[in-house]
């Protein structure tokens, strides 16, 4: 199963990029495991330096702003 992390401490970015992620996830009908990370250790681990961070299968794909739910989707296929 494919895994796609959230990086952040939980501010309001984060949390709308969580939803983008869910929104994503429901147009390609792609299953996934999406995590919540909010341990700044994991999160320099991934080499984010500005939140929100998005990780799909172990690949850091953003970082620092806020992509589109089609670009998201777009970026789960190719996972």
């Amino acid at each position: 199963m494919l895994e796609i992390k959230v990086l952040g401490p939980g501010c309001a970015n984060c949390r709308k990029l969580e939803e983008l992620v869910l929104e994503a996830l429901a147009t390609t009908g792609i299953e996934a495991e999406v995590l919540k990370v909010t341990s700044m250790d994991e999160i320099l681990a991934h080499d984010v330096l500005r939140t929100p961070g998005l990780v799909i299968g172990g690949k850091l794909v953003s970082s620092g702003r806020i992509p589109t739910t089609a670009t998201i989707a777009e970026w789960i296929r190719a996972a």
